[in-house]
């Protein structure tokens, strides 16, 4: 008698990223109509302009999340936000982590 062995999930590869695992955790906090300010993200992250520029690029390529480039006033201001696809893609790598770490545990 055999029995089957699970098959464990692949790990999105878009997200897997360490830095990007932060970015998209940090914005799945956020409600789903909710944008960041740049800065604040960076703030909340650590993480220098350009490093975080460079990851929200890739996410953005992905559609897992939206900038959008915009003014308060003159001052240009830079807003972030997960897009639904980029939610969907969080809860998915989350669930496929939790299959990882208890293979005979049912998703929930």
């Amino acid at each position: 008698m055999t029995v089957d062995e699970p098959t464990l999930p692949d790990l999105d590869p878009v997200i897997h990223a360490q830095a990007r695992l932060r970015v998209v955790a940090a914005l799945s906090q956020l409600n789903r109509d909710d944008r960041i300010a740049f800065p604040r993200l960076q703030e909340i992250l650590r993480m220098t302009p350009g490093n975080l520029s460079v990851h929200l690029r890739k996410l953005e390529e992905a559609g897992y999340v939206e900038v959008t480039k915009t003014h308060r006033g003159r001052t240009p201001a830079t807003l972030v936000q997960l897009t639904r696809r980029g939610r969907f893609a969080f809860e998915e790598y989350v669930a496929a982590l939790r299959t990882l770490i208890d293979p005979g545990e049912e998703p929930s």
